[in-house]
Order: C-alpha cells, then structure tokens, then sequence
C-alpha cells in the first residue's frame, strides 16, 4: 500500500525534523476528535535548567483523520504530548521516537540525522551461512543496555556469530518486560538506553562483520494499549481476536491508517537504525484478509527501504506455514520440529506439545534433509494436520535450535537444556545442531553453557500481574510433569528476580571453558568446510545405523570433500555388520576423524576413534566428523 502523508515527511506519523529548515513536524491520527494541540513541558531529568517553553500549538485537520503542526525549532530538554479536544490530560504520541519516562510519560523528539554512520561499505546479509544468536538487550549483560552489549560484540564475532536477532525492543510498562508486550512501536525502550545507542550498537556490529535483526510485534499492543484507544478505537479489530487480547485493525474499517502505522516501523528499523532485516514474531495471530496481506509487504517493504544491501526476513509459524515463504517473500521460518524431537532425545520427556515425536535417528535424518518433520500429517496434540510440504526448499529456510527464549522459560523452572541432559548426549546433538545443513540459532550464553536461568518476566501493574502469572500457570499447566508439582517453580514473572536471574555472566566463559570451545571449534568448521555452504555440496543423505544411532553423509562437489556426520545418542556399538552404503568412502580414499565430541578439550572421557579400514567401534553419546584421506 501507499503510505498516505506529506512529502516533507518521512514517516506518516510521529514528531520529525525536517532537512530542508531544521523545523518539526508533528503528525497523528486521531480520528473522530475536532481538536488536537501539541502541548510542550520540561524534561526533568535533562539537566537543561529553564529552557524556553514554547506555547502550544494547535494542529490542523486532515482530510483523512490525521492531524499536522510544525514548529521552527524546540530547544533541548523539551518534551511534548497532546491534547484531544478539551481534555485536560496530555498523551504521549503513540509514534514516539522515545519515551524517557516510561508509557505513562511524554514523548521526547529524536533527530536521527545527527547520528554519524560508519557503516557505509556494509552489504547486508546473505541468507545462506549464517548463525544467529538470539538476544534480549536487559539480559544479556549486567547492566542490560545497548552500551554494555556492544563491548561483548567482537567476542561473538570471533567464534563465528554472523546475524544477532534481538528480541523485541518497544517501549513497554514497567521496568522489565520480554519485549512481547510493547506499546510504542517506533520507541526503543529507555531501559536499554538512549535511541542513538541502538545505532551505535548496529554501527559497531557492522564493523565487526555481524548483521542485525529485529524481532517485532505487529499482532497486538501489550498493556496500556488504552493509550492508542484515546487517540482512536480502530486500531483495534472488531473481527478477530488474538491469542493475547485485541488483535490489530489490519482488515477492518479505519485500517488504512493502522498499517501505515505498522508498515512505516518497519521502513524506520531498516532505514534509521541500518537494521538488516526483522522477525516477524508470531505470524498465524497477524489477521488481515486485506488482498494483500501485511507480512507481504512489509517484507517488501523492508527489501525497497535497504538501500540495495541485502537483508533477512525471517517468520514464526507455529503451525508450520512454509508458505508464507512462496506467497510473502520471508526467507526463512523457524524449525519448532528440530527443537522438539531433539528435546525429546536429550530428556526423554515426550509431553504436551513434545508428544508427537519420538526423538529418533529418523526424525533427525529426515529433518536435516526436509526442514520440517511435520508437512500435513496429523498431529494428535492439536488433533489436527500440522505443517505444509516443504520437501523442496532448500536448508537454509529453516532456523534450527535446541533452546530458544521461550522454550527455555517453558521448562518447570526456567533452565537451560544442557542441565536437563546427559553432557554426551548434550554435546552430540550440539554438534548436530551446528552442523546440520539448516541454520542454527544459539540462545544468548548457550556458547558456554550459561547457568543462568531465563525465566517468563513482566513488570506489569497490580491487576495485569495477576493476569500475568495466572495465564502463565494456565500455559504451563499441558506440562504433566510441571502441573504434578503444583505449577512452575520460580519466581512470579512480576518478581525483579525473574528478571536478575536470567542476566548472564561472561565469567563462566572461562569458568565453563569446554563448552565454549566445543562451540568454538564447531562453528569454526561450519565457516570453513564448503559442504556447510548450499553452493558447496551436491546434496545431503543419511542413514540409521541402529536404534538410537545414524549418519548424515554430506556430498562434496568433489569425492575427495565429502563428509560423514556419525551420532550415536546410545550406547558403544561395533558397527558389525555394516551394510550401508553411505557410509562407504569414495573409490580411492578412506575417512579420516577430523573431530569428536568426546574430546577432553570438551570435557569428555575420550573414545575409540573409528579406523576406516576396520570394523567400527562407534563410542556411546558421542558425535563423530568425518573426511576424506
């Protein structure tokens, strides 16, 4: 769609200021008032002592519900809001570039321009090669800011982390928050610093070769929504209902206005902060039976906004969609079936949403070489068909992981997997995970298996913090396992702790320093053996060699760079008789280990190395890399 506002303007909503005069403008949509005036007030904390206060402006009316004013210039340390009609309350724009003093504050006016960029040569991101890390700002140090998480940026560049997936980072209620209940989309939340500081953090992970992608919410309004219902009631759906309350007005009368709104984030993200793409969180709750459906174009959008540099798009189906790649454009969609039967395999917990796999050397050979598990059979948990087919997409469509933010805070008490499993097997299917032909997706401290927990945290008022914790036993109430011992344990998500605890702590990258090097060294064969680059390989088969154990075989374009991925979850097997043929070197040569999860190095006990020429001694809970001599 169009974006319907002036062209002195960039955005269709919000205060700019304009490059031909220095002036700003103000818009916003507020149908169905007759009166709106941009009030202005002092910024307490800016330490400007009396500046001068300009008088309020009232602000003409526009044919299609907006409302516009300019000013020639404001002076630091000012703040501003509205007044609908006669009310005495003033209201922080619901396009706010920033929010110092939280939702229930007035807005504070951004220049993005005065941002000096470094990053000029950046080319974006590819979609093929890439590991992402998932990561929530407040959590990740710390001190929980853009500033601290920077210095931390040329570590994860050196083991091998090309895209940084951040959580969502609207401004929200309260202290805390996930991100999933952001209110003012355009605003990044003052918790994690100023706005100029995001871009700093995305000018320095540039540099140093790490793209950046924002995962962002355009389904619903967290709490204190209300705001936006002052300013008009259609940005609320009248015909659908979302999972967490009022869905967005994409379909419905008035929305025009509404995707603007959500269509113009995306645009800013790309343009003003040089993001190389989003995640677009929870697509099967995006209702629109527009003719062209939002996630269509803002995926456009994000590609025509990018300045010609490549970017990434990527979905969250939880019911399998692969194609809103085929209809929207999304490059690639998270693998929910890879997590699964790998939980399964690590924990021998098959409940609730897990029970419909069985965490198998098949399941694991078939999603290495199909992506999804599920493409349109039945699914007992959710007594219905699951997925689409996607036996023809290429790997590098799905994002693979074994723990993710939600799933982590989804256990009884919020701690990571590496605890709820044998190390061997641990590090075996680690080794999978990174090694398997579908991207992989690390969660922030899985790289040196973090002992802190990550946990479901809200900073919500009295009313909302209730709601919050109930809906959060409800949730984890499928969980037999959880529910026999009376619900989650751990602190309530209202609780500070909830948050203090899922902070991480770079010390035990020393302290754990085996399961940093494990990742260390897997990545480090990822970047550079061509068979983990689609252009690098022929193609991927596997085999199972027994009840808990299977290879996946990597064809090179050449005989002499094919692989062998051997994982035995199980006990020590010879592998006597051996009638499989991928496990057959090419004519001429013979395998040779180039690497083993068993190592010392890695904290394991060592293992029989299998010799090529002879019968196969394949250690139990081990992972073996194998080339070519």
């Amino acid at each position: 769609m169009s974006l319907s506002f002036t062209a002195k303007r960039r955005y269709p909503a919000g205060a700019e200021y304009l490059p031909e005069n220095g002036g700003l403008h103000f818009r916003v949509w507020a149908p169905g008032h007759e009166k709106l005036q941009v009030v202005f007030a002092i910024d307490p904390s800016s330490g400007k002592h009396n500046p001068e206060l300009p008088s309020p402006l009232t602000m003409e009316p526009e044919e299609n519900g907006y409302f516009s004013a300019q000013i020639e210039a404001i002076p630091p340390g000012i703040l501003y809001g509205f007044r609908l009609d006669n009310s005495d309350e003033i209201l922080p724009d619901p396009a706010s570039r920033y929010q110092p003093h939280g939702i229930q504050g007035l807005s504070a006016p951004i220049n993005a321009s005065r941002f000096v960029w470094s990053d000029k040569n950046w080319p974006g991101v590819l979609k093929e090669g890439n590991v992402l890390y998932e990561m929530h700002i407040g959590t990740f140090t710390k001190d929980g800011t853009w500033e601290a998480a920077s210095r931390e940026l040329e570590e994860l560049s050196r083991i091998g982390i090309t895209v940084l997936e951040i959580l969502p980072v609207a401004e929200f209620e309260g202290k805390f928050n996930w991100g999933y209940d952001g209110i003012f989309q355009f605003a990044p939340s003052r918790m994690y610093g100023h706005p100029d500081h995001f871009r700093r953090f995305v000018d320095t992970a540039h540099r140093l070769g790490i793209g950046v992608i924002l995962d962002v919410v355009y389904n619903h309004f967290g709490p204190g929504r209300e705001l936006f219902r002052k300013f008009s009631p259609f940005y609320f759906s009248s015909r659908h209902k979302a999972e967490w309350g009022e869905a967005s007005n994409l379909d419905g009368q008035n929305c025009g206005p509404v995707r603007e709104y959500f269509l113009s984030n995306a645009r800013y993200w790309i343009e003003e902060f040089h993001l190389d793409g989003l995640r677009i969180d929870a697509t099967q709750q995006i209702f629109d039976d527009s003719s062209v459906n939002l996630i269509k174009e803002t995926v456009d959008i994000v590609r025509s906004s990018s300045g010609g540099k490549r970017t990434l798009v990527i979905g969250e189906s939880e019911p399998q969609d692969s194609t809103l790649m085929s209809r929207y454009g999304l490059d690639s969609l998270w693998n929910d079936d890879f997590h699964r039967t790998a939980m399964v395999a690590l924990t021998g917990h098959a409940e609730a949403y897990f029970s419909d796999y069985i965490g198998t050397p098949q399941e694991f050979i078939s999603s290495a070489k199909y992506g999804y598990l599920y493409q349109g059979q039945y699914y007992t948990w959710q007594k219905k068909t699951r997925g689409t087919p996607s036996l023809d997409l290429p790997a590098e469509c799905f994002i693979n992981y074994l723990q993710n933010h939600d799933q982590i805070a989804n256990t009884c008490r919020g701690i990571r997997v590496h605890r709820l499993s044998g190390p061997g097997r641990y590090r075996a299917l680690t080794a999978l995970l990174l090694l398997c032909p579908q991207t992989p997706l690390l969660f922030q401290g899985q790289e040196f298996a973090s002992s802190s927990f990550f946990y479901y945290f809200a900073d919500h008022d009295e009313g909302q913090k209730k709601r919050s914790a109930q809906g959060r036993k409800i949730f984890l109430s499928q969980f037999k396992s959880i529910a026999s011992v009376g619900g989650p344990i751990g602190p309530e998500p209202s609780d500070p702790d909830a948050f203090t605890k899922s902070k991480l702590n770079f010390s035990e990258r020393e302290i754990i320093k085996q399961y940093y090097r494990l990742h260390r060294d897997l990545l480090e064969i990822r970047k550079n053996d061509p068979v983990f680059r689609t252009s690098g390989r022929k193609g991927v088969d596997g085999a199972v060699l027994g009840r808990e154990m299977f290879l996946l075989r990597y064809f090179g374009l050449i005989p002499s760079q094919d692989r062998l991925l051997i994982i035995n979850l199980g006990r020590e097997t010879q592998l006597f008789p051996n009638p499989e043929p991928l496990s057959a070197a090419p004519q001429g040569l013979s395998w040779k280990l180039l690497w083993y999860s068993e190592a010392p190095e890695y904290g394991g006990d060592g293992a029989a190395l299998p010799n090529g020429n002879e019968i196969w001694n394949i250690a139990g809970h081990t992972a073996f890399f194998m080339g070519t001599a």
